[in-house]
This record gives structure tokens, C-alpha cells and sequence, in this order.
């Protein structure tokens, strides 16, 4: 029988009931070959730090580390590589984990006093069991080695025993008053510590936070001894040999205790303290927060330890202290310290431990110390975990990019290396990685807080930075606060990136920051220096109207030119001193950064080709530029803000074109505007207002800055005695998600509507997007010509001519001319992508360069190169007498359009969302097609086919709980996207069915078969006179044969979807099919012989049944019926 397929049926449905379009037109025939199985949607891997880590555990063995957090998040790391996210579905912090060593396994403690026990053996680790305690607060866990027993201390100071196989709890518990009777009136407070003693595992040591510490005999249930100090327990660590073990305190001491004489300390040792010469107490410190003591076979054991600096060093750094014989390392770290671990070449607690590492957790950051070299250097870390070094304020994903692309960054980015790691190598080394079937590259590139920008190789699922450019080494910088211009229009980060637009093709980069400034760079393989940064400063200040829409409602002002539009840029000014609002005191034609004066020295890479200022106008500061774009055939780079845009030649490095938003319109406004004489007396205006969802007037959007009082729907920062206006730049979002947004989040994000009726509460519009294309302008056109397409947020598309001298010398010296063509299209809401596809429905890319080497040393070879420059990638039909069609898909906030071109006419349309709107959008290829997919604010991701807007993919994904989300969102080709789902971490997901299926292939592995070493030999003398371990028989002590069951009421065992999750799992991909393909064959074959069976019993039934009746009828045949 036929499936019945419910998704084609929807498809059909809801292609019919939302995209309308017209019949007799070409469009209708392009073949479209996506459909909705070809989507899925799924999370693939997440890179980066771990965020607000709080937990840390090694397997010595299988050599993994795994990372707890405080939102209930695991990531596991293996080799470089190999990296594993799985999350506690209850989101409690992780208190402590531990791993049933070299079994594939690691029980996870959290801060809702569960344990949980997760399956490592598979792709994508699982929990097998869970335990919910109901009435005791877990403090303190302990998992011996090789042992099936787990160890868990309370908040009551109570133990009790989990066997991790069953997860069910033994009737044996050592409760806090039988451990310390009456060696104290009070109650010794929480468990801080258990262990076994390394030689003896029938005698566990436990510490309790008051500063009692108790040896607890398994057999006899009872202590053998109680040792008390005065002061907080922190932390307690044993010497291998099982005869002393050393305790951390709050006052910042370690007191060394030997087994056999209990009553007092051996040793008191304060490591950051001045010792007393008359024997007093030393001087308190910080408390020590933990303390490993390690021992060597050759020298000197080692004491590391986190805390215990003097009270007096204010402002010091956290530090790690190593203490190895008369020698004191102190290791000051960047960020406070989480919890540390020394890495062993044993697993045995009772043999010499011989410390190679210590690995360090600190808030932001993983460092590996190599205690093997002098001077403890630390190890280079290979994993993604910088992300963060600097806050995320953009972030960037192409797929499929030029090949050769990633080893230019990398080899330009491996001369950035520092200098000084440890020769070794990095020592989380276990697991293996996947087969992945991706061929293509990838890369991300991220744009941050402090102007840096980042590029990463993200092939294969994997993350590895390429190459780190620096922007602000353009500007100068200001040497203290105090000496800070004011001209800044920002409080913090004045360099941060805001904006990236890139082409792979031809390497061109652009960035826009968040002090009104553009940087083009060009990538050159050999070092240069540049002796005057070439700089254009641009006017662009509008001032506010009113305008009535052509529906009658009132919609909000609108920029009218309050400066003419010159081709060349006036003059730069000296900062002035001192700022007023009178005449003579208004700062204007003045840029927000100060450009380096001195010759600036470029290293291979990334190199300053030109720099553009927004300046300030009679008084008020630039606008943040809202959209950016770059086209390397054309050599122009073109941004816009909420007064209007700019294009610039960046070859000739001229500005060619500089209007505001109603000039761009002509005699085609829309809007009903009422002209106003330039401003010349009146008040600095405008520019000010936050573009939140309020009821302001006009005529408070024009009052000074200095003269408006702040109100809950309008947020000004006063520049107090430096007299300087600042900006305000928010997100507008519906307002049930504005408390949960920041300010600093906030600070680098584009304005936009949140609804359709929200145009009229918009103080100006603001340009949006750009696309650079070789289409028709014009509904009379007959050939294609160079364009720019002009997005607004009041849904308006604007059509510019692009009149291109002749390629090679000419281009150089002709001008290039800048015409609008009159040609405007209308959607709902925010104008956020435009595309163009050709007449077989193919993606139109706009033309660009080949990458050449800009420093080439012979000059006259560059000129020859430069005559032949012809554009790549650009359309057939160009400068051609054609009849073909294109096909324009421009995607708004709400609503999607494929317009025909050269006539105009709207063929398909698609409401997006209704009570939403759309935060990305973009025009992706996959698998041998392409598609429009989009990210709604209410969490949707969705996907529409191309022509005909077809919706194909729409999942209630993720909800937008913060602005990070919004800022970072961005799909791909391939089916792939990214976000940056923490202020440290890079989620990555797909909406590719192919992708989701081979996943599991493309995963690495974390468990790996490898044999435990050996146990340490116990010598012939320790064998005969019954030194050495003492083994203890624990299935003996808390089986439920001895110890009885526990109560039923202390803990809730709860059984996990591990077990299920690894069949499927391992039931994926090729050899999961072979394998269903085999059971199936299997079960067919074993059902066929029992058919075969039961037919042969009914043939046997039925044989039997003919002769008993033959018999009958042969005993019958000669009786009369009257004899019967």
C-alpha cells in the first residue's frame, strides 16, 4: 500500500491559500525541485567556552575533560576536534561531576540534588539514570576507583551510597552524629570532602565544613578517629602512600595530619602568610579553596593550590599556587579561578602519582599548565575557546567559499602565533574523529567590542581561528579616560564593529563600526607600511519633517536634505575644545575618531585601503550606519543610515553620491511632505530619538538634547560638562521582550520596526539593505545595466543606475555616475534581502573580482593586469539585446515578493508572519536549488521555495529571549545557520534533511576501547608482611543482602532515555541501515520458518484426520442405519 504523504498535501494547500500569482507568465514554468522532506531541522554542534562554567572532571584514561555550568549545560573535549554539548533538561548548575574512569561513563551531581548517570559510549551522550533526592541537599560526591559505589555527601552531614550500575540507593548510611558523637556539641555542618584512604578502601576520610575531620571504618561502622581544627575546611587531600593527608582552611593554612597520631597536626604551612617568629598564629589570608598534593619519584612532592593570597593584596589577579620542595610559583591568572585539576600518569590513587599538567578553570577561560618545564609555561590551546576574548556584536557564515581562501588566512594568520608554550603536546587527547562526508569550506567571521575581527574555519563542524584583524590601530587612542575626545558618541567600545560585508571572491572586506565609520580592506600577502591613512569624511544630516502616508494615517517624520550632496567631502576640521549650543561653538564637520596621524605599519593580511567618517552637523552626531555593501567589479562600497546613503568609489576614493532618503524618491514620494527652509538659526534637531514603540511628538523629536526631559519612551544621554549629546541606540522590539534586553546588547543592534502599524511611531526612515546587481532598472529596458537596489524600513525599494567607465585605466580615471532610476517597489514592513534570480529560476550573483595580490612589485605587470580586469561571475545576457526575464525576490519584515523584471509585475507574494516579524532572511542554495529562509522574532524559522514562495519548513525553533540572537542570527548555503546562543558560545544548527541523517557519521567519538593500566606492584616484603592496598569487598557491606534497602522516601529513582537514544544512535546512518536492513531480513526469515512450521503441523493434522476417517468409514460401510 501506498504512504500516504500529509506533508505534499499541506504543501499544496498552503502554497494555493498564501502565495498568489499571476497566470500566462514564464515564471510559472521554472521547475521548482525542493520540497519539504528536504527539511529538517536540527542542532549540529556548539563551539566556544563553556558559559559561567561552574563544575570540572578528567578521565586519566580515556583522556576527556567535561565541563559543567550553571544553567545545566555539559561540553566534553577530547582532542582537538572532538567536542561534545549535551544539556540537564531541568537547567539546575552543575555542582560536581565524575567519571567511572575508562568505563564510558560520568555521574553529573546538580544544584536540585540530583545525580544523574550519562552514557559517554555513544555519538551524542544520553542519561541512563537519574536520582532525585527528596529531603537532603547534596553536597560532596566520591566515586573510587573501579568501584560501582558511589559516595554522597548532604547539606545534613549525612553520607549515603549509590550503585551507579542500578542507580538505586544502599540501606548503608553514615549519619553525621554516629561519625562524630561526642567529639563536638554542635552540629559539624555540611560535607566538604570524602576519599578512601589511598592503601586501605574499607577507611573513608571525611571532612566535615567546621573543621572535624573523621576516619569512618566501613567494616565496623564506626570512626577510628576525629581530627579538629578551628577553622573552615575547604578542601582535603591525600599522600599517596595513605599515612598523611593535608587539609585547605578559610584562614588561608594547610594542616598536614599523619593517620597514626591524630590528636594534633604534624605541620601547619601558610603559604601567602608572614610566619610569627614566637610561634603565634600567622597572619590570616584568603581562604584556600583547594589543595592537591601530588608526589614524584625522584624529587620533591608537589602542593598546588587556588586562594590563600594576603588581605593586603588589593587588586591582585587570582592566582594558582605550585609549590614544589623550597620552590614557590606563584601563576597569576586573567579571570577568577573555577576549580583545578592535576593531570597524573596514573588512575591508582595508591602508586607515586607523577603530575605532567594542571588543567585551570577559570570563568572565561581554560589554561593548561605544563608542571614537566621550568617556569611552568602553559600549553596552546586548540580548542574554539576565544570566541568571547572580546564581546560578539556581529557575526557572519559563508559556506562554499573559494578553496584556496582558508589556507591564504591561515598562512597569514600563523604569523600572529604567540611565542613561549610548551614544546608538548596538549594532553586532553582522547577520542576520534568523524567521517565527515562535507567537502566544501566554510568560514565564520566575527566582529567584536573591541574592533577586532576574527575568521575561523568552521569546515566539517569543526572551529578553528584563522586569522585575528585589529580595525582600531587605525585610530589613535586615547591614552587615560580623562584625555577621551568629546566627540565620541558612545560611552564604551568606540571602535566596536557593527556591520561586516565581505566578498570571498575577491577579498575585499568591509566593516562599519559603531562610531559612524567605514574601513575597506584589501588583502595583500606581503607586509607594507602606509605613510597617510587615506580618509573621506561625509555629511549626513537631514532634518525631520512631517509627512502625512498616501492612506491618510500619520506616519512619522521624514529626513529632508538639510545639506547639499557633494561629490567631494568638505575639508576636515580641527576638534574644538570646548562645546556649547551657541553659534560659535557647535561642533561641526567633525569626525566622532581621530585618525592615525603617524605612518601605519600593515602586516600581511588584512590592510587599510581607505577610511570613511560620518562628521558631525551643526552640533548633533552622526546616525549608526543600518546597512552596508561592497561589489568589487563595481569598486564601490555603499552605506545608509536613518538620513540617507552614501556611495563611495573606493579605487578613485571620491564620494560620489551623498542623499537623503526623500531625494532618492523624486517625484515618486509617496508621502505628502511639507518643505521647511534649511535650517540655519534654529537648534541642533533630530537624530536623538530611540527608536522604541512611543507616543511622541513631532515637536519633541526637534527640541535640543539639552532641553528634553527623558520619559519612559525616550532616552537621551546628556553629554553633562562636555556638553555633548550622546546616542541612544536601541533595538524597537514588541514590549514584552524589552525587560529581558541589556544596554550593552542593545548598543550595537539595527533599528527596525516591530509590527506593520509600527511605521507610524518610526522617527526617520532608515536605509536597510543593499544588493548590487547587472538588471533591468527600468520597465522599458531592454538590457541589463550595473544597479544598486536601495532598501528602506518603511518597505520602499529604490532602483540606482550605475554608469561604469570602461575596465583598466579609464576606470581609474573616469568618474563613475550615479543616476536614480524612478523605479520603486512597495512591500509591508522593514526591507531586509533582496535577490535576483535568471530565467530558469538559477540565483543571479552579483559580478566581482578575482583576488590579486594589490603589492605586486613591478608596476607595469599591475597596469597590464589591470587592463585585462574583466568581472567574474557576470551574467551572459549583460550589454545584450534579450528577451529572458529576471526575477527579483525582495524580502521585508513581513511579507516576501517575486517581481518579474523587466515589466514590474508582482508574479508571487507570501505573508510572512502577522503578529511577528522577521529578524534574517536569506536567499540560500541547497542541494542543487535555492530557497528564501527566514528567522522570525516569535521563534519561527521557516523556509520558502524560489519562485513561487512555497513554504517548505516552518518550526517553532527558538524564541528570541535576548538580543545576542537577533544580532547574531544568519543562515547559509548548504543548509546550515548559526547564532551565538551565550555571550561565549556558537550554536550551530541545519534545516537540511541530507545534513540531520549524516550527522551522526560526521560526530566525533569520545569513547575509545583502551586497556587500564596495570595496578602498582605491592612488592614482595608488602605482600608478606600485609603492606600495601587493603581491598574491601563493598558489594558485601551495601548489597541489599546486608544493608538492607533504603527508604523510599529519600530519593525518586528515575530511569533515563540513554539506553533508547544510543540504539538509535548507533542505528544511524549507512551501517544502521545495513544493520535494520539485516533484523529485517532476520525477523522475514524467522516468521517464514514459522509459517513453515505451522503448514507442515496442519499437513500433519490433516493427514492423521483422512486416515482416522478412512477408518471409520471402512468399520461403517456394512452396517445397516437401524445398527448405528
Amino acid at each position: 500500500m501506498k504512504k500516504f504523504n500529509i506533508r505534499k498535501v499541506l504543501d499544496g494547500l498552503s502554497a494555493a491559500s498564501s502565495s498568489s500569482s499571476q497566470p500566462g507568465n514564464r515564471e510559472n514554468d521554472i521547475h521548482e525541485t525542493l520540497q519539504s522532506e528536504h527539511f529538517q531541522l536540527c542542532k549540529t554542534v556548539r563551539h566556544g567556552f563553556p558559559y559561567q562554567p561552574s563544575a570540572m572532571a578528567f578521565d586519566p584514561v580515556q583522556k576527556i575533560l567535561a565541563i559543567g555550568t550553571q544553567n545545566g549545560s555539559l561540553r566534553l573535549f577530547g582532542r582537538p576536534g572532538v567536542e561534545c554539548y549535551c544539556q540537564h533538561d531541568n537547567g539546575a548548575a552543575v555542582i560536581q561531576l565524575q567519571f567511572l574512569i575508562n568505563e564510558g561513563a560520568l555521574v553529573s551531581a546538580l544544584a536540585d540534588d540530583s545525580i544523574h548517570l550519562w552514557n559517554l559510549r555513544q555519538k551524542r551522550p544520553a542519561i541512563l539514570h537519574s536520582l532525585k533526592f527528596n529531603r537532603e541537599r547534596i553536597t560532596f560526591c566520591h566515586l573510587p576507583f573501579q568501584s560501582k559505589w558511589l559516595y554522597v555527601g548532604t547539606e545534613r552531614g549525612n553520607i549515603h551510597i549509590v550503585n551507579v550500575e542500578s542507580f538505586t540507593l544502599s540501606g548503608y548510611v553514615i549519619m553525621w552524629n554516629k561519625a562524630i558523637e561526642l567529639s563536638s556539641k554542635a552540629h559539624p555542618g555540611p560535607v566538604v570532602h570524602i576519599s578512601d584512604n589511598p592503601i586501605d578502601e574499607g577507611k573513608l576520610l571525611i571532612g566535615f565544613e567546621s573543621g572535624t575531620v573523621v576516619l569512618w571504618d566501613l567494616k565496623s561502622k564506626k570512626a577510628d578517629y576525629r581530627c579538629t581544627y578551628d577553622e573552615a575546611i575547604h578542601s582535603v587531600a591525600w599522600h599517596h602512600e595513605g599515612k598523611q593527608f593535608i587539609c585547605s582552611h578559610s584562614d588561608g593554612t594547610l594542616t598536614i595530619w599523619n593517620v597514626r597520631s591524630p590528636a594534633k597536626f604534624a605541620q601547619i604551612i601558610t603559604p601567602h602568610g608572614k610566619q610569627p617568629k614566637d610561634g603565634k598564629k600567622p597572619e590570616p589570608c584568603k581562604p584556600i579553596l583547594k589543595v592537591e598534593y601530588k608526589t614524584t619519584r625522584t624529587g620533591d612532592p608537589f602542593m598546588i593550590l587556588s586562594g590563600g593570597l594576603s588581605y593586603d593584596t588589593v587588586g591582585r589577579r587570582p592566582c594558582l599556587t605550585v609549590m614544589h620542595g623550597k620552590s614557590t610559583a606563584v601563576l597569576e591568572m586573567d579571570y577568577p579561578i573555577v576549580d583545578f585539576l592535576t593531570l597524573c600518569e596514573t588512575p591508582y590513587p595508591n602508586d607515586v602519582q607523577e603530575p605532567y599538567a594542571v588543567v585551570v578553570l577559570l570563568e572565561k577561560d581554560l589554561v593548561v599548565i605544563d608542571l614537566a618545564q621550568n617556569g611552568y609555561p602553559i600549553f596552546e590551546n586548540p580548542y574554539p575557546l576565544s570566541i568571547h576574548e572580546s564581546p560578539v556584536t556581529c557575526c557572519e557564515y559563508f559556506a562554499d567559499c573559494p578553496v584556496d581562501l582558508i589556507p591564504a588566512l591561515y598562512s597569514v594568520g600563523s604569523r600572529q602565533k604567540r611565542q613561549g608554550y610548551s614544546k608538548k603536546e596538549w594532553p586532553i587527547s582522547g577520542g576520534n574523529w568523524g567521517l565527515g562526508s562535507q567537502s566544501y569550506p566554510e568560514i565564520i567571521i566575527t566582529g567584536h567590542a573591541d574592533g577586532s575581527i576574527k575568521f575561523w574555519d568552521a569546515s566539517a563542524i569543526m572551529l578553528q581561528v584563522l586569522y585575528k584583524l585589529k580595525t582600531a590601530k587605525v585610530f589613535e587612542k586615547s591614552r587615560n579616560k580623562d584625555d577621551k575626545p568629546n566627540t565620541d558618541i558612545v560611552d564604551e567600545d568606540p571602535f566596536a564593529i557593527q556591520i561586516l560585508s565581505w566578498c570571498p571572491e575577491s577579498r575585499i572586506l568591509c566593516v562599519a563600526g559603531v562610531s559612524a565609520h567605514v574601513i575597506i580592506y584589501k588583502f595583500s600577502k606581503q607586509e607594507g607600511t602606509t605613510e597617510v591613512v587615506q580618509l573621506l569624511e561625509v555629511r549626513l544630516q537631514y532634518e525631520l519633517n512631517d509627512v502625512e502616508s498616501p492612506e491618510g494615517d500619520q506616519v512619522p517624520s521624514l529626513p529632508t536634505p538639510g545639506a547639499t550632496s557633494n561629490s567631494q567631502p568638505p575639508p576636515p576640521q580641527s576638534h574644538p575644545s570646548t562645546s556649547s549650543s551657541s553659534s560659535d561653538g557647535i561642533r561641526d564637520n567633525v569626525p566622532c575618531l581621530k585618525v592615525r596621524s603617524t605612518p601605519l605599519k600593515q602586516s600581511a593580511g588584512y590592510q587599510v585601503e581607505l577610511v570613511i567618517q560620518l562628521v558631525w552637523v551643526s552640533g548633533e552626531p552622526p546616525q549608526q550606519i543600518t546597512s552596508l555593501g561592497v561589489n568589487s567589479s563595481c569598486g564601490l562600497v555603499v552605506f545608509g543610515n536613518s538620513n540617507g546613503l552614501a556611495i563611495i568609489d573606493y579605487l578613485q576614493k571620491t564620494v560620489l553620491i551623498n542623499l537623503g532618503t526623500l531625494e532618492l524618491y523624486g517625484s515618486n514620494d509617496p508621502y505628502q511632505r511639507q518643505p521647511r527652509s534649511p535650517r540655519k538659526t534654529r537648534q541642533p534637531s533630530g537624530g536623538l530619538c530611540d527608536i522604541n514603540e512611543g507616543s511622541t511628538t513631532s515637536e519633541d523629536r526637534c527640541k535640543s538634547p539639552t532641553s528634553v526631559v527623558m520619559t519612559s519612551h525616550q532616552e537621551f544621554y546628556n553629554g553633562g560638562g562636555r556638553g555633548g549629546a550622546k546616542m541612544s541606540r536601541k533595538l524597537s522590539l514588541p514590549t514584552e521582550l524589552k525587560p529581558d534586553l541589556d544596554i550593552r546588547d542593545n548598543s550595537f543592534s539595527r533599528s527596525r520596526s516591530s509590527s506593520v502599524t509600527s511605521i507610524d511611531k518610526e522617527s526617520q526612515e532608515a536605509i536597510t539593505s543593499f544588493q548590487f546587481c547587472e538588471t533591468f532598472t527600468r520597465k522599458t529596458d531592454s538590457t541589463t545595466a550595473p544597479s544598486l537596489w536601495v532598501g528602506t524600513t518603511l518597505g520602499t525599494v529604490l532602483v540606482i543606475v550605475l554608469n561604469l567607465p570602461p575596465a583598466g585605466e579609464q576606470r581609474l580615471l573616469q568618474p563613475v555616475i550615479v543616476l536614480p532610476s524612478g523605479t520603486m517597489i512597495r512591500l509591508k514592513g522593514a526591507i531586509l534581502r533582496m535577490s535576483f534570480l535568471d530565467s530558469t529560476g538559477a540565483l543571479y550573483p552579483p559580478a566581482c573580482e578575482p583576488w590579486r595580490e594589490p603589492n605586486a612589485p613591478d608596476d607595469k605587470d599591475e597596469k597590464d593586469k589591470l587592463r585585462k580586469r574583466r568581472p567574474v561571475s557576470i551574467s551572459p545576457s549583460a550589454s545584450q539585446e534579450i528577451s529572458e526575464n529576471q526575477y527579483a525576490v525582495i524580502c521585508s519584515e513581513k511579507q516576501a515578493k517575486v517581481i518579474a523584471l523587466p515589466s514590474q509585475n508582482c508574479i508571487y507574494k507570501h505573508n510572512i508572519t502577522e503578529t511577528s516579524f522577521v529578524l534574517r532572511a536569506d536567499m540560500v542554495q541547497m542541494s542543487n536549488s535555492i530557497c528564501l529562509a527566514c528567522f522570525c522574532a516569535n521563534g519561527h524559522i521557516m523556509t520558502l521555495s524560489l519562485p513561487s514562495l512555497r513554504p517548505l519548513l516552518d518550526v517553532n525553533y527558538l524564541p528570541l529571549t535576548d538580543m545576542r540572537i537577533a544580532r547574531t542570527f544568519c543562515f547559509t548555503n548548504n543548509g546550515q545557520a548559526l547564532y551565538l546562543v551565550s555571550p561565549t558560545e556558537i550554536q550551530r544548527i541545519t534545516y537540511s534533511q541530507d545534513l540531520c541523517e549524516n550527522l551522526q557519521e560526521m560526530l566525533g567519538e569520545l569513547f575509545t576501547p583502551v586497556e587500564t593500566p596495570e595496578a602498582p606492584n605491592r612488592g614482595f616484603f608488602k605482600g608478606l608482611f600485609g603492606g600495601g592496598a587493603q581491598s574491601l569487598d563493598r558489594e558485601e557491606l551495601f548489597g541489599e543482602s546486608v544493608a538492607g534497602k533504603a527508604s523510599r522516601s529519600l530519593a525518586q529513582h528515575i530511569p533515563g532515555p540513554g539506553g533508547i537514544e544510543g540504539m538509535k544512535g548507533a542505528a544511524s546512518g549507512v551501517v544502521g541501515d545495513l544493520a535494520r536492513a539485516r533484523i529485517a531480513l532476520d525477523e522475514r526469515g524467522q516468521k517464514l520458518g514459522e509459517l513453515e512450521e505451522r503448514a507442515a503441523a496442519m499437513m500433519a493434522s490433516a493427514d492423521s484426520f483422512s486416515k482416522h476417517a478412512h477408518g471409520m468409514m471402512l468399520k461403517c460401510k456394512d452396517k445397516k442405519w437401524y445398527q448405528f
